[in-house]
């Protein structure tokens, strides 16, 4: 028990063990941040990459598309 205060005893015992279970818990907690801010930050950059990759593919296809177009001599023939 703490030191004879003004205020009960147990209290100033469970704010004491509260400060310092925080105090404890600082570093685990500031590694777990740092662990999910990584993570979260692979994930964007995972989705930029395949939103790239798509957008490049959408080119690829357009510039076929024109291509093939300007090979057939971009007429249609309905039978």
């Amino acid at each position: 028990m703490a030191i004879p205060t003004p205020v009960n005893g147990v209290i100033t015992d469970t704010v004491s063990q509260t400060s310092l279970m925080t105090l404890g818990a600082a570093g685990s907690t500031a590694r777990a941040m740092l662990a999910q801010s990584l993570a979260d930050t692979l994930a964007l950059a995972s989705e930029g990459a395949r939103a790239q990759a798509e957008a490049t593919q959408v080119m690829a296809d357009a510039a076929l598309s024109a291509a093939l177009t300007r090979m057939t001599g971009g007429t249609r023939h309905d039978d």
